[in-house]
């Protein structure tokens, strides 16, 4: 009888033509997935990606002052540091209401000397409807002590007695807040209002 012949590694022939088209199934295939792997999406996948957030509005930018708020503000930032001197109204030193109408003096608008004579000539405000430029005024007990410049956020610039210095402050400050009576504007929107440098009417 006539036998099959085994190769060297011990397979029949029928056998190794098997592996030979079994390898090249799964060759085949191979290269399928590999094809498949890098197709294109289809147009219902591209609808269904997710798409980047757009980006957020810019935030709006702050007002614009006037010419006149604009030279107030600018004139008593330039005094920080400048000495607290009871009765002054000059660089060489000032009281709250001397910084204030220095300010508003330079801006071309005379105000009454004293704390309360402002707080008689201004136009009465809400904190939420001042601007920067207008003033905030303080009291002790049932009188006006104090007047500082508003300069917006809260935020004010004043000359602080007790031998302080022209400085910013916070109306979040606690000393500040229990004493805030209100605040008022001078700079109407239809011009400026003077009044004399010596003047102490409530009417002006």
């Amino acid at each position: 009888m006539r036998r099959n012949r085994v190769n060297p590694q011990g397979q029949g022939p029928f056998q190794a033509a098997s592996c030979r088209l079994a390898a090249l199934l799964v060759g085949a295939g191979l290269l399928f997935l590999a094809g498949c792997a890098g197709a294109p999406r289809t147009a219902d996948q591209a609808a269904r990606a997710p798409v980047s957030a757009p980006l957020p509005a810019p935030a709006p930018s702050a007002p614009v002052l006037d010419p006149l708020r604009a030279q107030v503000i600018f004139t008593a930032m330039q005094m920080v540091g400048v000495p607290y001197l009871w009765g002054g109204s000059t660089p060489a030193g000032f009281d709250c209401s001397g910084l204030v109408q220095y300010a508003y003096s330079n801006a071309g608008l005379q105000l009454p000397r004293t704390a309360a004579d402002q707080f008689a000539a201004a136009t009465p405000l809400t904190i939420e409807d001042a601007v920067a430029g207008d003033l905030l005024f303080f009291n002790d007990r049932s009188r006006t002590s104090h007047v500082a410049i508003y300069l917006g956020e809260g935020r004010f610039v004043h000359a602080p007695n007790g031998g302080n210095r022209v400085s910013l402050d916070d109306l979040q400050t606690s000393y500040w807040r229990t004493h805030f009576s209100g605040a008022g504007r001078v700079i109407p929107p239809d011009g400026l209002r003077s009044c004399p440098d010596t003047t102490r009417s409530r009417d002006c």
